[in-house]
Parts: structure tokens; sequence; C-alpha cells
């Protein structure tokens, strides 16, 4: 994403910051503190094009609302003529981070352009004549009467009856030549977002948190990266993904969120479970490391999968994989030319347990007695694995894949591992070779 005018100035190197400064006349650089143009960043730019409603996605800390309160201020000082909706989740939320937040209507206004406020009206008023009223989404039909030209709806994935609020707000938005509506929100998989997301006259920008860390304390920044990277949470708050559930798919996110620790007890012993490329341009080697501890579950400590190697390539990942854990098995399947592995682990004179695999059963029959465990809470991921996780989310009881990519090969490398460790022998035509 496109970085503001004031975080490419901050990028330069001192003594051209300070030269730079110079040239500016103390009353500007007073008036850069209020400059939109100067802070804003691209994903915080009205977006160009014709479009209804811009949907501004974004992780917590983006700088949404400021973007939709310098959006709402444009259209006021233009436009003497707009009759502007303010909908929060609620009311109170609409007026305390709307109108009276940090990064709020009143909070961003230049001296001398702060529009008139009634709080008792709900209303505010510009110098142009332009009006917004205030609504709480949590009381729908209030939306039901009022005619708008513009609307900035904020948090919408909170809004508690959220599609019955969005219908009665576009319902009223029938004013001016072209209606428009701002919504703004952390991304949760809620119907209306997913609605939105989906349907052709809106236009959407994605953010992640990281991207205002000049805005950001260093210690939020680093306190979030540390707890939630990697984690469902901390891909929807920090780095603004929707992330769907899958009706009917074998693993749920809230499934493998409840089997995520910090750490694992001792480890007994150490499996690499590989899913070799079905060919040597460009797919994924799923290569994938599961711990059986003291305590009797298994853990997923590692996803070192790989793509676009040759079959040395992925083979040496594997090699690598197995002395950096101290496993004392690698299973792989050797439908997809399995047999590399254990040629290259000889090469590089790995005295290793290979266990070569034949899938006689489909991915999903293989995934489902794994899948069991997790639901009894005998497996767990130490740590958070987000393309494997999305994989695991993406096959489907009964057959099936609905994941990223053309096959679940991270998945299906976590099957063989989890198999060997917790259901006995991998059955099938297997047979050991010791190196």
């Amino acid at each position: 994403m496109e970085a503001s005018f004031a975080q490419r100035l901050a990028g330069l190197p001192e003594k051209a910051f300070l030269r730079l400064l110079r040239r500016f006349p103390e009353e500007e650089l007073e008036g850069l503190v209020r400059n939109w143009e100067f802070w804003s960043r691209a994903g915080q730019r009205e977006p160009e094009g014709d479009w209804r409603v811009w949907l501004l996605m974004a992780g917590r800390g983006f700088g949404k609302t400021r973007a939709g309160a310098e959006w709402v201020r444009s259209v006021a000082e233009a436009d003497g003529a707009a009759r502007i909706a303010l909908v929060g989740a609620t009311l109170h939320e609409a007026r305390s981070v709307m109108v009276e937040g940090p990064s709020g209507l009143l909070a961003i206004a230049p001296e001398g352009k702060r529009p008139v406020y009634a709080p008792s009206l709900r209303r505010l008023v510009w110098r142009s004549g332009a009006q917004a009223m205030l609504y709480g989404a949590a009381e729908p039909e209030s939306l039901r009467g009022p005619e708008h030209s513009h609307g900035w709806a904020d948090e919408i994935a909170k809004w508690p009856d959220g599609e019955g609020g969005w219908d009665n707000l576009m319902m009223g938005m029938r004013m001016g030549a072209r209606p428009r509506i701002v919504a703004t929100t952390t991304p949760r998989p809620v119907p209306l977002v997913r609605r939105l997301v989906r349907e052709s006259d809106v236009v959407m920008t994605r953010g992640r948190t990281g991207e205002n860390r000049m805005n950001l304390p260093g210690s939020f920044l680093a306190a979030m990266e540390a707890g939630f990277r990697g984690t469902r949470l901390g891909r929807q708050e920090l780095d603004g993904e929707l992330i769907e559930e899958i009706e009917g798919a074998l693993w749920s996110r809230e499934l493998i969120e409840r089997r995520r620790v910090r750490a694992a007890p001792a480890v007994r012993r150490m499996v690499i479970g590989v899913d070799p490329p079905a060919s040597a341009h460009g797919d994924v080697c799923g290569i994938v490391a599961v711990a059986l501890c003291a305590d009797g579950r298994a853990y997923v400590v590692a996803d070192a999968s790989v793509a676009g190697r040759s079959p040395e390539g992925w083979a040496r990942a594997v090699a690598e994989a197995a002395q950096l854990h101290g496993a004392d098995r690698v299973i792989a399947e050797a439908n997809n030319g399995g047999a590399m592995v254990e040629s290259v682990l000889r090469a590089a004179d790995f005295a290793l347990p290979v266990r070569l695999v034949h899938a006689a059963r489909g991915k999903v029959a293989r995934a489902e007695p794994v899948a069991a465990l997790y639901e009894a809470g005998k497996a767990l991921h130490c740590g958070a694995f987000p393309e494997l996780e999305d994989e695991m989310c993406g096959l489907m009881t009964g057959g099936g894949y609905e994941g990223p990519g053309r096959s679940p090969d991270r998945a299906d490398a976590l099957v063989w591992a989890m198999t060997e460790v917790m259901l006995g022998s991998v059955k099938g035509g297997a047979r050991v070779r010791v190196l």
C-alpha cells in the first residue's frame, strides 16, 4: 500500500529531512498538522470510479475512523446541500467515536471550520449548510424515514441487526444525483460483510494495522505481533482478513483456536510428514513436523512447506526440517515421487528411517480420523500456521476441497505425520528403509 507523504518524508536521512523542513514557512508547517493530503495513505483516500459503496475493511489502528471522518468533512465542506447519515453500532458509539472521538469529526476539523454540534438533536451543521444526523444501528427503525445523500457506516460487522440496519439506510439514500456510503469496519464473517464483499457496486479497500505504524506506539505493535500473529484473531483484527468458516468442513477455525498453545511439553518423538508435489513446476511440497509429547498428545511444531522447488530442492527442504527438529522418522507419500526424499537424505548422509507410503484412500478420508483427534483434544498446534490452517478448514466432510490452492498439500502432510504418531503406523503398502 502506498505510504503517506509524511511517511515518505520520515524515511529520509535526518539531514535531508531537516533541510526540507527549513524551506517551509512556520505557518505552513503548522497547517500540516490538519492537512489530510499530507498524512493520509492511499488506502485511506476515496477510491476513483463510479462507486455507490466504499467498503474500507482493515485491521485495528489502520486509521479507518480518520478516513471516514475526513471523507465526510470533504463532502460537507464542498456540498452545502449534503444530508449525511452517521451510523454507528449504537447511538452512543456514533456520538463517542464518529463525532467526539480523537479521530472524529470535531477533532479533525481545521480551525474556524468546525461544525456546530447539537448533541440533543443528534445533528451537526457545517458553515456550507451541509448537515449530518446521528443514528444507532441497534435501532434500525430510526433509519426507515429519513432521506440522505451521503452516509458513513462505522464498524458494520458489530451492528446487532446488520442487514436490517443496512437495508433501511440504503432505502433512504435517495437524495442528490449520486448517493454514496462509506462503510468502515474490522472484518468479521457476518452476513452483512459477506454480502457487501460480493456486491458489484461495492469498491473495497483492505489494510493492515502495521501500515499505520508511524502513528501507533511501537510497544503496542510489538505486543500484538507477539501475541496474535498468524492466529485467526490476529489475521482478522490486525491483518484485516475476512476469514470465513466453510459449512461442512472437517475442521473449524474455532476448533483450531481452542487447540492452540504457546509451548509443548517434553518431546518423546518427532515425525516429519511429507506430501510431495505432483509436478516439478511450482506446486507446494507439504512438509509438517509433529511431536508426540510426554502428555501423550501430538503437537504441530512447524510448517516447513516449500513451493516452486525442483525435486532436489524440496527434498533438501525435507532433510533440513528433519535435522532442525530432530526427527526420528520421515513419512513421505510415494505416489508423487516420495522416493526422491529417500535419495536426497542418503546424499546428505542422513541416518534416518524413511517410511514411504502409498495412498489407498483420498485425502479427506485419510484426514477424518485426524480431525477426530482435534475434537478429542489430542492434537494441538504449538503456535500459528495460517497457510496450513486455511487448507485444513477447506477439507470437506464426505470429500472435496474448498480451501486455497489446487490441493491441500500442507494438510495432507499433517495427516501423514499425525497418523504415524497417534494412530499407529501408516498402512497401505508402506515400507521402511533405514539410510
